[in-house]
């Protein structure tokens, strides 16, 4: 298992955040597949490969878009010499796995069969090794195999590539392990049979370190009071502005506190109906309107959190949400990540 460079493929992998730690630690990667050239851009501007032909844009089920993948791996096999590919990496959609996402549909199932995807061109591909990343219900989760089978996504690991690796999954949470954010998803990582006398997929799971604090991570950044404000030094510390109706919502609230609670009704969330009458907006979830802890990790950062209405949106002691940078080091993206290709001075 000596050699000269270790290499990896990432599939359905966005903005190459997800597999950003590959890159970090020395991997070079062979390919990185996304649906949505945008993201794939913003790998560009990271210098995620080292050819551009690495970069491919498509539909990972068509067959011409998994061919541009393997016309890859045949280019590195005789320009660097590999004997293989050392890690898939896959991160499938999840919208239909996830708990939040309560009315599943057939369409839903559909999409969670993309995992059949990722399975079957680890199959093809034989890396040394591969990793999945996904929601808590990832493995019990049902998905299509074949035409229209229906199984668990755990028995289709066993099908699909249980005659050549072992593999073990567990549900962590990544705060345990090293992520600035509480974030519990399921991990599983599978090694190929003719190596796994030498190391075990147990093995590879993380070890547990450090569970930094909210203070720990954005403390030292500056305070943000006006709204619409940007840091006089980081043109990325700037946070969304929102209606001032909204404010009184927020401004008395001590840590770990919800515009809920509220004593005050005009003073806990509301919407004006048509004629005029003021509405209380229904509770629907704990973690809306409210303000964080400072010593304690933080949250994990959902979909539109720019929005003060999402969820674990609200600043520890400004009122505010967060700011680009705050979320960025909350999901630990590191501060030199390139959204653009215009440098930072320029912007």
């Amino acid at each position: 298992m000596v050699k000269s460079e270790l290499t990896y493929i990432s599939l359905f992998s966005c903005a190459g955040i997800g597999c950003l730690g590959f890159t970090k630690a020395g991997f070079k990667c062979i390919a990185t597949n996304e649906l949505i050239s945008r993201r794939l851009e913003i790998q560009k501007f990271n210098n995620k490969c080292e050819r551009d032909e690495g970069y491919i844009q498509g539909d990972i089920t068509l067959p011409e878009t998994k061919e541009l993948i393997f016309r890859e791996i045949e280019w590195w096999k005789e320009n660097r010499k590999i004997d293989s590919v050392d890690v898939v990496v896959a991160t499938p959609p999840c919208q239909g796995m996830s708990i939040f996402n309560h009315k599943k549909k057939d369409s839903d199932i559909v999409r969670n069969s993309l995992v059949i995807e990722s399975l079957t061109l680890v199959k093809e591909i034989q890396p040394k090794f591969f990793v999945f990343e996904n929601v808590p219900a990832f493995m019990d989760t049902v998905c299509l195999i074949g035409d229209d089978e229906r199984c668990s996504i755990r028995e289709a690991h066993n099908r699909i590539l249980g005659e050549d690796y072992v593999f073990y999954a567990d549900t962590i949470n990544f705060k345990l392990y090293g992520s600035n954010s509480s974030r519990t998803r399921t991990l599983v990582i599978g090694v190929r049979k003719n190596i796994a006398q030498h190391i075990s997929p147990v093995e590879l799971f993380p070890d547990r370190t450090h569970e930094p604090t909210l203070r720990e991570i954005i403390g030292m950044l500056p305070s943000l009071k006006t709204m619409g404000e940007i840091s006089t030094t980081d043109i990325y510390h700037a946070f969304r502005s929102y209606p001032d109706y909204m404010r009184p919502w927020i401004c008395d609230l001590l840590e770990g506190q919800s515009a809920f609670d509220n004593e005050d009704k005009m003073k806990r969330p509301y919407k004006i109906d048509k004629s005029g009458n003021i509405v209380e907006n229904a509770n629907k979830t704990g973690d809306k309107y409210k303000r964080q802890v400072w010593d304690k990790v933080a949250m994990s950062v959902h979909t539109r959190n720019d929005q003060l209405a999402s969820q674990n949106t609200i600043h520890p002691s400004d009122d505010r949400v967060f700011s680009i940078r705050e979320l960025m080091r909350m999901m630990t993206i590191p501060d030199d990540f390139a959204w653009t290709d215009t440098p930072y001075s320029e912007l």
